[in-house]
């Protein structure tokens, strides 16, 4: 089957229009309207209708794009068999500030040799997609919350539980304590305003308020860790969580306490996620790695959500 037939099927339908394909493929419109009417003589059916808006799918076109997407991903995957070994291993974490990224500097620390390239993708259906095409080739996630298993293909492993510690300035009533119960926490303002509904961290969050009758707000615009971090130091009833190997710096006049909290306590569960057929020559060394350096998880006393568990 000619993959830029399908290449440009995908395209044209993700646009509506074939006008905005040929634009997309850098082709004439022509050049576009020559590749669908082939690829619909090769496969017998009609995948397009003409409308005042553009093209829309029949339904043959419908149960043909997923097979389309399908194809184009293991023709990327081929490609990749034979060029992975030229590239550096390219691994997708949340922040630079936060477990993954002391992990991987773990792992470059004992694999000088191996090249990395970095990258931060935010929501995770975009990870596995990217996952899956050999755009990157691992990811450090939650894996999947409720309702959103991982694909077939896509593998993943539990590398780390992430202890959750509570941010909090001098003047909140709970500063001179050496640690906190979840018990405690209720009727507290915790403010988590990087939780976006629908993506891993704010499930997680979600199930924690859930079980222990927390007030978790994540109103407000996201300006990043140093508003948060003001923010949290000149409001005496606001607090934040924090991972225990979030890495963050602050003025010594903030006077920011980060307290343990107990009974039990919630961990952050940070998996590696991989293509089953990736061939990268240095992703066995990274989860090799990970193997050895990982503590275990479901540690007594500790807390996560079901479906991480």
């Amino acid at each position: 089957m000619d993959l830029d037939a399908v290449r440009t099927f995908v395209v044209a339908a993700d646009a509506g229009q074939f006008q905005e394909a040929a634009a997309e493929l850098a082709v004439t419109q022509q050049a576009v309207s020559k590749r669908i009417a082939a690829l619909e003589r090769s496969l017998g059916v009609r995948l397009f209708t003409r409308t005042p808006r553009g093209a829309e799918l029949t339904i043959d076109g419908q149960a043909f794009l997923p097979h389309a997407r399908e194809l184009l991903r293991v023709a990327e995957r081929a490609a990749a068999s034979v060029h992975a070994s030229r590239r550096p291993l390219r691994v997708d974490m949340i922040s630079s500030r936060g477990a993954a990224s002391g992990l991987m500097r773990g792992f470059h620390r004992a694999h000088p040799d191996i090249e990395l390239d970095v990258v931060m993708v935010f929501d995770i259906a975009t990870a596995v997609a990217a996952i899956r095409s050999g755009t990157i080739d691992a990811s450090f996630r939650a894996v999947a919350a409720p309702g959103r298993p991982l694909p077939d293909d896509v593998e993943s492993v539990r590398v780390l539980d992430e202890q959750l510690e509570l941010l909090i300035g001098p003047a909140h009533a709970l500063a001179g304590a050496r640690s906190v119960t979840l018990a405690q926490l209720v009727g507290h303002r915790i403010w988590m305003p990087g939780a976006v509904p629908g993506t891993e961290w704010a499930v997680y969050y979600e199930d924690l308020v859930a079980q222990f009758g927390l007030t978790i707000e994540a109103t407000g615009p996201n300006f990043g860790s140093d508003a948060l971090l003001d923010t949290v130091a000149d409001t005496p009833g606001l607090a934040t969580f924090m991972g225990q190997h979030t890495r963050l710096v602050w003025p010594a006049g903030h006077g920011l306490r980060r307290i343990p909290v107990t009974d039990p306590t919630p961990v952050y569960p940070h998996s590696l996620l991989w293509h089953r057929d990736n061939p990268h020559p240095a992703l066995p060394a990274l989860r090799a790695h990970l193997a050895a350096v990982s503590p275990g998880h479901g540690a007594a006393g500790t807390w996560t959500p079901a479906w991480a568990r």
